[in-house]
């Protein structure tokens, strides 16, 4: 098998990822590794590169070196190709999706890793390995990305500083939903889309969520009060605790549609877009993802 570690050298900030080259290049050379470096030009550069080496048909390692919008990019140049597997070395702002496997970034632990069947969300010609989202949360999102850009900002504080942002703007979601065979109407925050838990640099949106499961974990919660009166229950959502909220609900679905009356913004593993209706459909076992070697996630399995 050839190993291919896919570089975003503009992931938190620049410098962990460009440093991070050279201790790949030591690692290859003292393992004596059947590999090859390549970092990423622009934007959709690391999917293009992929898809180019999967669609041979060998038998491949992508490791997703950066944050969650590498991994989107490597999932979606490969997923098509059942002789592909994934890492994720987490050298980004956020590195939410890697959060449930253990977020190391010791070589050994992902060459020497567990490839594990995992689920994807079909969405639009695309996939998400993470979570798709509508509502204020996908414009928080999309909002999140200027922050980022400000010199000091992490991933993390980008996005609480986007929240409170958009908090002062735009709440409210006129949803039309349909999860399965169950239909819900009404004023949404936002809806939650998910395979894995958390999102926006650690906000634990599906404490439930198992992304080897065949199934989606889909969060709602219901507009019923002033913004004074949302500000006290973020931290809460950020710890994971509003499940049992009433203005939650919660199910778990192979299929869910979401439909707005007006246009709404639209997050897919923070990919963002603006939409009036879209559909996700779960790929029970569509990729197989490398768990690191000491992941608790293998010893809870």
């Amino acid at each position: 098998m050839k190993h291919y570690f896919i570089v975003n050298p503009v992931s938190g900030k620049g410098k962990a990822s460009k440093a991070f080259i050279s201790v790949i290049e030591e690692y290859i050379k003292k393992n004596n590794l059947e590999a090859e470096i390549y970092v990423t030009k622009e934007f959709r550069d690391g999917q293009r590169f992929v898809e180019e080496i999967a669609k041979k048909g060998e038998r491949v390692r992508f490791y997703s070196c950066g944050g969650d919008g590498t991994l989107y990019e490597v999932v979606n140049g490969c997923y098509k190709y059942p002789g592909c597997e994934v890492a994720c070395i987490p050298l980004g702002s956020g590195n939410d999706f890697i959060k449930l496997f253990g977020a190391t970034t010791d070589l050994d632990e992902h060459v020497n890793g567990v490839p594990t069947k995992l689920d994807l969300i079909f969405t639009d010609g695309q996939v998400a390995i993470n979570q798709c989202s509508m509502g204020i949360d996908a414009e928080v999102c999309a909002k999140q990305a200027e922050f980022k850009k400000l010199p000091f900002v992490s991933g993390k504080a980008a996005y609480d500083l986007s929240l409170v942002y958009c908090m002062a703007g735009k709440l409210k979601s006129e949803f039309k939903v349909t999860v399965d065979d169950e239909v819900f109407e009404g004023t949404y925050l936002f809806c939650y889309v998910g395979n894995s838990r958390w999102y926006g640099g650690g906000y634990k949106a599906a404490p439930l969520a198992e992304p080897a499961d065949g199934l989606i974990d889909v969060v709602m919660i219901k507009l019923d009060r002033s913004r004074l009166k949302l500000l006290p229950l973020i931290s809460k959502y950020k710890a994971g605790e509003h499940l049992d909220w009433d203005i939650t609900t919660f199910r778990r679905a192979k299929h869910v549609k979401v439909e707005s009356k007006k246009t709404a913004a639209v997050n897919v593993d923070g990919e963002c877009a603006y939409v009036t209706e879209r559909e996700f459909q779960m790929l029970e076992g569509a990729i197989t993802f490398v768990v690191p070697k000491n992941s608790q996630y293998l010893r809870d399995r």
